[in-house]
């Protein structure tokens, strides 16, 4: 399969996020006729098809009454004369219980539920839940098992039970299963949600606890039954009329109601719950194909029979199990005993164990179920790294929720896998758990070895999984960040899994119409992320002024790139036109780390990245950039997505400021160089350039950034020399020569400028003048218009003319300079836009505009166009001095003031709206009450819009009021165009309007367009006024670098001397072609070693912030009390234990001492008793006096071995393989046959012969390795010992004699490699049977050299098909070959030849994962010995 269809597809993500979405989501009626349909189609329930009585009158054997079974059951036709029977007489039919179910009172009272036949398939059932019930896949399954009934249970230890539940579940995404009834353990576990849920304040809970309950003991269950699903079914708790049925839990969120077709018996969903949960365990943990499964753990309260039946078979499938010490019953008989050595562990104890533990109840129990109970718990103990028992009164102060993590990753630590594997396999347990206090005490010990390239699947998880804290723990412990991206696929994989955000969303739309025309589909696997995608989207949010990050010759800039692309502000750095993009892309994995997290809007990993950065400073103002373009581009400035991403480029932009003030705290010319340098990790671009580009005004404002700009302004000047010494150098240029002024000749400009053998950092002094020129300019203008206006006449204008044409065009040169003098800048295109982007721009270029169609227009000869030119000049004179405001953005007093009123136009102009509409609504309402039928378009005008402004302004009008009116003010008929028309009159020509409506409009126009509008642009204004004044300082140095900037690239000499600075210009470009001369006073070039040195200071100096800054964190207040709190809560849980411990303790002293009190009262009767008898026996014997014991020294006996050696244990496993049959159970002391075992009763199975089942001829036989619980042959082909010849051959795989490797063949029945071997035959010759085993052809090869092969064992062997009368003996003779031989060549050959054939042969190393069969396994181990390699 191609790679590119293997990994998900960015359309695939999207699409799974869309159906996520709210937007998306389907309506609920939809989603429950979906789910029903569904639920019809997939989950049965099951009813009783034959209606026998059971002795009790109207009620049937399966327990259901008469009027609950149809026609056909009480008249069956087919069962007629049969005894009935639950497997055959109830038959499946569509569930008619599911939907939601509803729950009276406080805490957690929604869920969801449904019926379920007990035969139900567990792949529908998880289909159900994952996809139906929308429960995402856990990421840990804890079955919790115990006592069915009310159970007393210590404060202290329900407490920690319940707060250590909750708490795994929470932090791992955990489901809990239980039995979903309300009684015994199901009822803590519903009370530890109900607890969580009240105190998180939330009405749905977030823990998912699903109950799997029989349906047929489940009190008020009528009120679930509805075909078509109850949404919901309102089901009430009622305890006290449930009688011996059980009522739901109402704190469990999911419940599977299981159905065999009874009523009233308990244990029917027991067979269903463990296939789910073995199904649930083979599902791929994290959705991931990492081959890690979902960890499942049980966990034990109390409990009684069943409960050890429950552990028995989840140990037996590899299930580690949590036994809670205290809780009762049976967790109390096993926490007993589970220190103690197996031995030990004998009927005797578990009679006591039980009778002390099980009170009342032991009486019910007979011999053979304590025999059982006795043989489960010694396997139980065999097993102890799936055992962990919680003590109470442990010195440790923790939950139950680290005993749960521990036992599972003690389980992973000791499963039959390689142990790098298995603390692989915990890491990606603790990272899906995302506990990494369990990973830093667990997993990250001193005996645990790590390289960065073991933990880069963990990493790669946990960035992925959003697990911040687990990365900054892995990057601790040996990641290291440039091995993990040293693959450009992993950072495409980290791409291919981003959340759902606003950068995948426009990612999207470049990978699917990026390079794709219109009609054309697009092929298959293209829309893979690829990094060339990733540099397109970046550089449209840095800007067009960087280069592409990642491998730009890969790909080329497509027309919609550029069209994407928005100007900036000021001068841009980007190669001139025609000019190809460098390739030499710098591989900065630190950056890459840093821009994925960015992008994604993550606060806590960018941080993380961001300390990986070395140029942290250009990272800063980068990311900075990109988040405020982002935020802008998103279209929803209110926002809870825009909000965060404004405030993290505000954030980074403080972190920017902090390093570069501890870099020019130590040293002031390296962070200047800091600013200029070129960084080639961020496109080429400078950190001053990306500041001025993020809009970062604090940090332009900073006081090195100013130091700077001040030094570049001033050029070899020094900073100190006063200002009229400037003007007066000005004004008579020779001064400069004589010292007059201090120029910054100091050793460091001159070993910089011998070090980057560049030219200096400076500007001609006659730079210093540019600004007055140009303010002279201005002026000049100026006084030039108001000469024109006033003194020019008709014919009268040659000389004065000549001068003002000579102006005007040196004037438009100097301010179309921009468009060809800035070496740096970019086409002219882009220079064009950022021209007209200044609003001064504008100012100048229309000023010129209409000098010239003034200009023109006087040079007319008509008399009216003379007039209209001096019009458009007067008109120029006011832009001309509009224009003058700009040279006052150089004074930190009014350059302010001026943004101030920029500010307040843009205020002003939307005000305008507002106002107009009162206007109008008063001016035309007024007009059409006043005047009838004026026709004269001017005067309707003035009549509904320019009297209603004026009045505004205190112009109130006079026609409106009668007292005031004077007839000769109008005319009557309009007539006269000099006059309006007067109002409507009547007969004696007295107004005929209204006057009390008008005057009333006047009075409410007044009120809210002079009191209420007015008074809320004066509001407007202050607001705006406040805003900038308190940003004053800084917004005067932003535009302060804006200025420098501007006149650094234009010509330094005014208008008419401009003309030979652009003759130079066009001397060197055109007619000497030389190149452009790129001024370098704003970015430089550094050699690499000084860029590396330069990068090593920034990056110590971050470190220096970062520590500074953690501990002003430390040193806070909020951080003192929270420390405190947490101290105190330490304390008196401390408080809490230590006081439970005495209690304990005395408690467990007094029990020891009624225990002696009452051994010594029995020793007292006893000697009363002889000494009446004067010399004869007491009718009681006398007791023996009990040892004062400690259960300490009890724990510490379990560490203790076993001096004799252990009898078998596979023979004695309790299910014979391959057969439904179980063996009589054995405990261990009663396996020899010396041993007296009265009850000892073994059933007889023969697989291949039935009928040889003579007691006598059986007796004949007896297993040396003791009882097995089963007698017959099994599954073994003879009575007595069964012999089998293994021959290994072993060679060393690698010259050093590190590997050792033997040879293995192919079992299909059993699907596993195993050592070649036979049954030997009797009175066979050996060369005979290794060659039926062998095979002829290797055979021969082998023959001389195996035949005098070593011996590693011979005799009896531990193995799961031995009985009682039948067992296993085997000879396994192994042969070294020499890896330079012959035979070995030969051996190889065979090899390669057998792995076409049916039964192929393998070289497989030496290690406990080699072979499935346990004594096959320790022949290994022993030959591993004998070679001295490790096993």
């Amino acid at each position: 399969m191609d790679e590119a269809a293997e990994e998900p597809t960015l359309v695939q993500m999207l699409a799974v996020s869309a159906v996520k979405s709210r937007y998306l989501s389907l309506s609920p009626s939809f989603q429950r006729c979906s789910l029903a349909s569904w639920i019809k189609e997939n989950i049965k329930k099951k009813e009783c098809c034959f209606y026998v009585e059971d002795g009790r009158e109207g009620i049937c054997k399966c327990g259901h009454p008469k009027i609950q079974h149809c026609d056909e059951a009480i008249k069956p036709e087919d069962y007629m004369g049969e005894q009935w029977d639950r497997h055959r007489h109830v038959r499946e039919v569509p569930t008619d219980a599911f939907g939601d179910i509803s729950f009276g009172g406080l805490g957690q009272k929604t869920g969801k539920y449904v019926r379920v036949s007990s035969d139900t398939s567990c792949e529908s059932l998880y289909q159900l839940m994952t996809e139906h019930w929308k429960l995402r896949s856990p990421n840990l399954l804890i079955s919790v098992t115990g006592g069915a009934k009310n159970f007393y249970i210590k404060t202290h230890l329900k407490d920690k039970f319940r707060r250590g539940l909750i708490k795994v579940a929470q932090t791992t995404g955990a489901w809990i299963l239980t039995g979903g009834t309300h009684a015994g353990v199901m009822k803590h576990v519903g009370m530890a949600v109900r607890d969580y849920t009240l105190s998180s304040g939330l009405m749905e809970g977030q823990i998912v606890v699903i109950g799997v309950a029989p349906w047929g003991v489940i009190h008020n269950r009528n009120a679930l039954i509805h075909p078509e699903g109850c949404f919901p079914a309102y089901y009430s708790l009622d305890e006290q009329g449930q009688g011996h049925l059980s009522c739901l839990d109402i704190n469990h969120t999911h419940f599977l109601l299981v159905d065999d077709g009874t009523h009233g018996h308990y244990g029917v969903e027991i067979e269903l719950r463990a296939r789910l949960e073995k199904l649930i365990s083979q599902q791929s943990l994290g959705n991931r194909e990492s081959g890690v499964t979902i960890p499942v753990v049980c966990v034990v309260l109390d409990g009684g029979p069943g409960t050890l039946n429950t552990i028995y078979n989840a140990m037996l499938n590899h299930t580690p199990c949590v036994v809670l010490e205290g809780s009762g019953r049976l967790a109390d008989v096993i926490a007993q005993v589970a220190a103690l050595p197996v031995s030990k562990v004998t009927l005797v104890l578990i009679n006591q164990l039980m009778k002390r533990f099980f009170v009342q109840e032991y009486k019910s129990f007979t011999e053979v179920q304590v025999i059982e109970w006795t043989k489960k718990i010694q396997d139980i103990i065999r097993m102890p790294h799936l055992l962990t028992v919680f003590h109470i009164d442990e010195d440790k102060n923790y939950d139950v929720d680290v005993a749960i993590l521990q036992a599972l990753l003690k389980a992973s630590r000791s499963d039959e896998h390689a142990r790098r594997q298995s603390w692989e396999r915990q890491l990606e347990l603790a990272v899906a758990w995302n506990r990494v206090d369990i990973a830093e005490s667990e997993i990250f010990t001193e005996e645990s070895q790590w390289t960065s390239c073991d933990l880069h699947p963990a990493m790669f998880s946990a960035l992925v999984g959003d697990k911040p804290e687990f990365v900054r723990l892995l990057l601790e412990n040996g990641v290291c960040v440039r091995k993990f991206l040293e693959h450009e696929d992993t950072l495409c994989e980290l791409y291919a899994h981003l959340p759902a955000c606003f950068f995948l969303r426009k990612l999207a739309k470049r990978v699917q119409g990026g390079k794709i025309r219109r009609g054309q589909e697009p092929p298959p696997g293209s829309t893979k992320i690829s990094l060339s995608h990733v540099a397109e989207e970046v550089r449209h949010l840095l800007g067009s002024f960087t280069q592409p990050l990642y491998e730009p010759s890969r790909y080329k800039m497509t027309k919609d790139d550029v069209r994407l692309m928005v100007p900036s502000k000021g001068l841009v750095d980007l190669p001139c036109s025609g000019e190809e993009w460098s390739a030499d892309t710098v591989w900065d994995p630190g950056r890459d780390l840093f821009l994925w997290a960015v992008v994604q809007n993550n606060t806590e990993l960018a941080e993380i990245g961001w300390e990986q950065c070395r140029d942290c400073i250009a990272a800063a103002l980068a990311a900075s950039k990109i988040l405020r373009k982002l935020a802008q581009e998103s279209g929803e400035d209110d926002s809870e997505e825009a909000k965060e991403m404004r405030e993290l480029a505000s954030h980074y932009e403080k972190q920017a400021i902090g390093v570069f003030s501890e870099c020019h705290s130590w040293d002031m010319q390296r962070a200047q160089k800091l600013l200029i340098r070129v960084s080639p990790s961020w496109g080429r671009s400078t950190c001053l350039w990306l500041a001025l580009e993020a809009d970062a005004k604090s940090f332009i404002a900073h006081s090195g950034v100013q130091a700077l700009l001040t030094q570049i302004w001033c050029g070899e000047l020094s900073v100190d020399n006063p200002h009229w010494k400037v003007l007066l150098c000005m004004i008579f240029f020779p001064l400069i020569y004589t010292g007059f002024l201090t120029f910054r000749r100091d050793e460091d400009i001159q070993r910089q400028a011998e070090r980057t053998e560049q030219q200096k950092l400076a500007m001609d002094s006659v730079f210093s003048g540019s600004s007055d020129t140009k303010l002279k300019r201005h002026y000049r203008l100026v006084e030039l218009q108001a000469q024109t206006l006033s003194i020019f006449r008709p014919h009268s204008h040659e000389l004065p003319l000549f001068y003002l044409k000579m102006n005007t065009m040196f004037f438009f040169l100097s301010n179309l300079s921009p468009f060809y003098h800035d070496f740096d800048g970019p086409g002219f295109r882009r220079k064009a836009k950022m021209y007209i982007s200044d609003v001064w721009n504008i100012l100048d270029v229309l000023s010129i505009i209409l000098f010239i169609a003034g200009l023109v227009c006087r040079l007319q000869a008509s008399g009216t166009v003379f007039y209209v030119g001096k019009v458009i000049l007067c008109i120029d004179f006011i832009i001309f001095c509009l224009r003058l405001m700009a040279i006052f953005t150089i004074s930190r007093t009014l350059g302010p003031k001026i943004i101030i009123v920029r500010k307040m136009m843009m205020d002003l102009f939307f005000f305008m709206f507002l106002l107009s509409i009162w206007v109008v609504a008063y001016g035309v309402a007024k007009q059409g009450i006043l005047i009838h039928n004026e026709d004269r378009l001017n005067w309707i005008i003035r009549g509904a819009v320019y009297e209603p402004y004026l009045i505004i302004f205190g112009n109130v009008p006079t026609n409106i009021d009668n007292t005031q009116y004077d007839v000769g003010s109008c005319s009557v008929n309009g007539s006269d165009p000099l006059k309006p028309k007067c109002p409507v009159l009547n007969e004696d020509n007295i107004p005929a309007f209204p006057e009390w409506l008008t005057i009333i409009m006047l009075c409410v126009y007044l009120l809210f367009a002079n009191i209420l509008l007015l008074n809320l642009l004066i509001a407007i204004f202050n607001y705006t006024f406040q805003e900038i004044q308190d940003n004053t300082d800084t917004i005067w140095k932003f535009q302060r670098y804006e200025l420098i900037k501007e006149y650094h690239s234009r010509p330094a000499l005014p208008p008419p001397f401009i003309l030979l600075s652009h003759l130079i210009l066009f001397i060197r470009g055109v007619l000497l072609r030389y190149p452009p001369q790129k001024h370098k006073h704003f970015r430089q070039e550094l050699e690499q070693t000084e860029e590396e040195e330069l990068l090593s200071w920034e990056a110590y100096m971050k470190d220096n912030y970062l520590a500074s800054t953690r501990q002003d964190e430390s040193q806070s207040v909020e951080h003192r009390i929270q420390d405190t709190a947490e101290k105190v809560g330490v304390m008196s849980e401390l408080l809490e234990r230590e006081q439970e411990m005495v209690s304990t303790t005395v408690a467990k002293r007094l029990a020891k001492l009624e225990e002696q009190v009452s051994e010594s009262t029995k020793a007292l009767r006893w000697i009363v008793d002889a000494l009446k008898s004067q010399g004869c026996k007491s009718k009681m014997q006398p007791p023996l006096m009990s040892k004062s014991s400690d259960r300490d020294d009890g724990e510490s006996s379990g560490q203790e071995t076993d001096e004799e050696s252990a009898p078998h244990t596979f023979a004695r496993q309790l299910q014979y393989p391959g057969s439904t049959v179980k063996r009589f159970p054995v405990p261990e002391e009663k396996v020899p046959w010396e041993v007296n075992f009265t009850p000892y009763l073994p059933p007889v199975y023969n697989q291949q012969d039935s009928s040889d089942s003579d007691t006598s001829v059986l007796d004949k036989y007896r297993n040396p390795g003791g009882r097995t619980g089963i007698r017959g042959k099994g599954s073994l082909k003879s009575l007595g010992p069964n012999h089998i010849l293994h021959p290994i051959l072993t060679r060393w795989r690698d010259a050093e004699h590190k590997v050792l490797e033997f040879l293995a063949v192919w079992e299909e029945a059993e699907k596993h490699w195993a050592l070649p071997g036979g049954p030997v035959k009797a009175n066979e010759p050996l060369a005979q049977t290794l060659e039926r085993i062998l095979g002829k052809k290797l055979h021969d090869k082998t023959k001389s050299q195996i035949e005098a092969g070593e011996q590693v064992c011979k005799g009896y062997v531990d193995d799961s098909r031995n009985t009682d009368n039948a067992w296993i003996e085997t000879t396994i003779i192994t042969l070294h070959c020499d890896k330079h031989t012959t035979l070995t060549a030969d051996l190889n050959r065979i090899v390669e030849s057998s792995l076409s054939s049916h039964q192929p042969l393998q070289w497989r190393e030496v290690s406990s994962t080699a072979c499935v069969c346990p004594y096959q396994r320790e022949a290994l181990h022993q030959i591993a010995q004998c070679h001295n390699t490790h096993f």
